[in-house]
């Protein structure tokens, strides 16, 4: 059946459409955010070192093109360069002239090394728009150091903040790289702003993330300090975790020191948390009091459980106990019935309610299908694949899932050819292992 969306799309192109991307970059938080311009309607070529960003490689059935790698990358025109050559140097200075906006998310000091950093580019495009993310942040003791989703996780808190812990209670980590994934969008909005702000005054400039900055930004309100509150609550807590740490605590006992916190949302969690059903997982987010009521009254603990009540203390000891009764009643009532029966019950009071579904699931499933998220395209190497589309839609500039990732050095001739080179030179580049191309037989003199 032919996808409704195309006859609109092909009539109006996407709100970036004109402006032209460079990517340098790998893993997860750069792919991230030229992944969401190419959404918008940009041109967006990702330039990878010979053989390939290491991702392609990330759970390959087919060598080179793994569905992480394919995931983050669809949408973008691939060419594979090799920028410690100075042909290949000399290649890139001839896109950048062209390039409206250049994506670095190396380790600090890289980009300076190879000739990528902001001075070196605007140099040749004075309105450049240029970003650049960090593990830790450009300035600053940490500056330097290497950094990862994973370290920035553990750096900034985001990982002990619900305890995880894995079996012989190391800290675990959060399995989505949330804080890749933020700073990919955050950049994008910033980059939209830039070109915005360049539109009115002919002005480039650059962007900064790092890793460590959006991770801190999801926890605003466990990071920031605001006095009544600290000496009630953060202070005393520290002070525990401290007593434990001056013993020589592991990292189990540390966070136990800080589950004190949880006490006092014991109660809200009552009505905004999972469950076990009779057969799988349900969570209610049950937020207002309204909701809340309603969901007391499905349970059937309308006008006993009173944690609403004008005046109640999330602080009084034995409310958090009550808390505590009320959450093992409460699993005991969810266990009773089956996670449909529950669903339907909650849905038909408006209580928030969803089954806890499997990520390897949801291509199939029938709102996602309903509402047109995933997008049909056709890999030139493993053939049809159904992504997930753009995470906004625009009705007057649409934006869509314009291509599949590209494949290993796909579309090097045509950039290049783009940029002025000929046949020839790009097959001497190729045969010296500075250009790789991914369909050389069409490199022909």
């Amino acid at each position: 059946m032919p996808d409704p969306r195309l006859e609109t799309i092909e009539a109006f192109p996407g709100p970036l459409a004109g402006v032209r991307v460079l990517e340098f970059s790998q893993i997860v938080a750069g792919p991230v955010s030229g992944l969401n311009l190419s959404d918008l309607g940009a041109d967006v070529i990702k330039i990878e070192p010979p053989g390939g960003e290491s991702t392609r490689n990330t759970g390959a059935v087919i060598p080179k093109e793994g569905k992480v790698f394919q995931a983050l990358n669809r949408g973008k025109r691939g060419l594979i360069l090799d920028l410690q050559d100075e042909r290949g140097r000399e290649a890139m200075r001839r896109l950048v002239s062209d390039a409206d906006v250049v994506l670095i998310n190396y380790r600090l000091g890289v980009a300076e090394r190879i000739g990528i950093d902001y001075q070196s580019l605007r140099a040749i495009k004075p309105d450049l728009i240029y970003w650049q993310n960090t593990g830790f942040g450009e300035e600053g003791p940490e500056a330097y150091r290497a950094g990862s989703d994973i370290v920035a996780q553990a750096y900034s808190g985001l990982m002990a903040l619900d305890g995880k812990l894995t079996d012989d209670g190391a800290p675990d980590l959060i399995s989505s790289p949330v804080a890749d994934i933020v700073t990919g969008f955050a950049s994008a909005m910033g980059i939209c702003a830039a070109l915005y702000h360049r539109a009115q005054t002919g002005e480039g400039q650059q962007l900064s993330t790092s890793l460590l900055r959006s991770s801190l930004f999801m926890m605003g309100g466990w990071v920031m300090r605001e006095p009544v509150h600290d000496a009630v609550v953060r202070d005393q807590v520290l002070a525990s975790v401290q007593a434990v740490k001056d013993q020589g605590a592991s990292y189990d006992k540390i966070i136990e020191a800080r589950d004190s916190l949880q006490a006092l949302r014991i109660a809200f969690r009552l009505y905004y948390g999972g469950y076990r059903a009779s057969d799988g997982g349900i969570v209610i987010g049950a937020l207002t009091k309204t909701n809340r009521d309603a969901m007391r009254h499905v349970l059937g603990i309308y006008g006993e459980e009173r944690s609403d009540d004008e005046g109640y203390d999330a602080y009084d000891p034995d409310n958090q106990r009550s808390a505590l009764e009320w959450r093992a009643r409460i699993r005991e009532i969810f266990l009773t019935r089956t996670v449909d029966e529950w669903v339907r019950l909650f849905d038909e009071a408006g209580v928030p309610v969803a089954p806890v579904q499997l990520p390897e699931e949801m291509a199939d499933d029938p709102q996602v299908q309903a509402d047109h998220m995933l997008w049909d395209l056709e890999h030139v190497t493993t053939g049809p694949q159904r992504v997930m589309g753009p995470a906004v839609v625009m009705s007057g500039t649409p934006t869509r899932a314009y291509r599949a990732a590209p494949a290993y050095g796909e579309h090097s001739s045509e950039v290049l050819i783009e940029a002025g080179y000929d046949l020839d030179e790009i097959a001497a580049l190729c045969a010296d292992g500075v250009v790789h191309d991914g369909s050389t037989a069409t490199v022909t003199t």
